[in-house]
């Protein structure tokens, strides 16, 4: 895979958090952005930063990581880990993609980062791929169906469960992921920024390794996207 996967490790323990970083860092297109000793500070993170997976602890003080789960967006894979075999069926029910049994080996590591990636690659495969002859999409505002044309598209605003839509003329607020959208514009013309933000290529007046400026508007690249869009950028 050309994209490494952006993981955090979410536990109380120094020990364990060690361990799992340990054998992580033995895995190539795996990456460790942060780790975190408790559900609060993941929180903040994964808020402000985009994360594929997350190796998250269940028996936590104050916030626990079954509540946790339930709580952030189920576009992040997870992978439970704790020394308690009680947890594991309710951990499935949340559709974890593994459950480890401390102490984790190498081996088991392995096991559950394949299964990541065949889940991965499973729900990549059924996504819904954009129209290579339709130069527009429709959005649903207002309990209308908006047509957009593609070229009238500045940037793609995430704001939770909605997104605003930032045309040439006007803004529309739709209620989708920014992710579910980012699956029906065509790569070549669009670009994600920040988790929080899709470009048009077209609308770039100019960027640097921290910020792009898109028809007058200074929009932040995040540190997990900056290696991909100086990449393409730079194609150009």
């Amino acid at each position: 895979m050309s994209n490494p996967i952006s993981c955090i490790i979410v536990d109380d323990e120094n020990v364990a958090r060690d361990i799992i970083a340990s054998h992580l860092s033995r895995i190539e297109n795996i990456e460790v952005i942060a780790q975190c000793k408790n559900a609060i500070e993941a929180f903040n993170f994964i808020n402000n930063n985009a994360v594929d997976l997350i190796f998250l602890d269940i028996n936590m003080p104050e916030i626990s990581g079954i509540a946790f789960a339930k709580s952030i967006n189920k576009n992040i894979k997870i992978i439970f880990t704790t020394a308690y075999r009680d947890y594991a069926v309710e951990g499935f029910n949340l559709q974890a993609v593994d459950y480890l049994l401390k102490p984790i080996s190498f081996e088991r590591m392995l096991q559950a980062i394949n299964r990541y990636f065949e889940v991965s690659t499973q729900q990549v495969e059924t996504l819904p791929q954009p129209s290579e002859t339709n130069d527009f999409i429709f959005v649903r505002s207002d309990r209308r169906m908006l047509k957009i044309t593609f070229k009238d598209i500045i940037y793609i605003e995430s704001l939770s469960d909605y997104l605003k839509i930032h045309l040439k003329d006007q803004s529309i607020i739709t209620r989708e992921t920014i992710s579910a959208i980012e699956a029906k514009l065509p790569q070549k013309d669009f670009l994600r920024i920040h988790r929080s933000y899709i470009v048009n290529l077209a609308n770039i007046e100019s960027f640097t390794n921290e910020e792009m400026i898109v028809n007058g508007k200074a929009l932040t690249i995040s540190r997990s996207y900056k290696k991909d869009v100086i990449t393409k950028l730079e194609r150009f």
